[in-house]
């Protein structure tokens, strides 16, 4: 009964991401070799990969890491704290559409940076493994583009992001802006930092990471989609004064 009630307390479109989210990454782990099926097909991949699919730029959201349960619960944590509170000052509707919109947004910021950057990912790799300079293996690949469609047509598919973090990076900057001077903790750090400066630094780290190259496996830059996709919305609602919305009785 308290498991029923707390999904009851949670407005209706954060609790069936939620559910959703949880039901595909737990089939991903209990059922032998589906985890890889899923990713193969819902995940986002490179719009130049033969497993592309344009529905998986909404797919992915749903999918989640089924090698660790860090990055579904972490998501999961912050859909839950931020995504119930937006979604009953802004309606169920409305907060849907953000948040799709985010991550969407989210996925083509990602197919956009994989388009500039995988041939020189590509040849940098192999370039690396036969002692060559980029410029030399560059020039090889051109010379005998035959010989390597094989191994660029691996590499394309084996491009793939999952997760609902670029959609909630976009929740991340709307909590934000209605709630400027919240004041928020982060972990193991007892200072209070507001809501709007909080998720600057997000930002600004996320951007860092991505520069710089660290952490290869997550999608800094898909994050900073979400937001760069929120933030039009966010200011004209500001603008027209219904940022908001008809339930903040702050």
């Amino acid at each position: 009964m308290q498991r029923s009630s707390f999904l009851n307390n949670i407005p209706p479109v954060t609790r069936n991401i939620i559910i959703v989210c949880v039901i595909v990454w737990l089939a991903g782990i209990l059922v032998p070799g589906f985890g890889n099926t899923l990713t193969r097909s819902l995940g986002l991949h490179y719009a130049g990969a033969s497993d592309f699919n344009p529905v998986q730029i909404i797919t992915y959201i749903f999918m989640h890491d089924q090698h660790s349960i860090v990055h579904i619960l972490f998501n999961m944590f912050t859909l839950w704290m931020f995504g119930r509170i937006l979604e009953q000052v802004w309606s169920s509707r409305r907060y849907m559409i953000f948040f799709f919109v985010c991550g969407i947004g989210a996925a083509l910021v990602q197919e956009c940076v994989w388009a500039l950057s995988w041939e020189n990912e590509y040849i940098g790799g192999i370039a690396r493994l036969n002692g060559l300079t980029l410029d030399s293996m560059r020039s090889a690949v051109a010379a005998n583009s035959g010989y390597f469609a094989e191994g660029m047509e691996m590499f394309k598919n084996s491009m793939v992001t999952v997760g609902a973090s670029g959609a909630i990076f976009g929740l991340l900057l709307g909590f934000a802006f209605v709630f400027p001077d919240l004041p928020m903790y982060l972990f193991f750090i007892p200072i209070p930092i507001k809501a709007k400066y909080m998720v600057i630094g997000y930002a600004v780290l996320e951007f860092f990471l991505g520069m710089n190259g660290l952490q290869l496996s997550v999608a800094h830059f898909a994050h900073l989609g979400g937001m760069l996709f929120a933030l039009p919305i966010l200011l004209y609602w500001r603008h027209k004064g219904t940022l908001r919305g008809p339930n903040y009785f702050m």
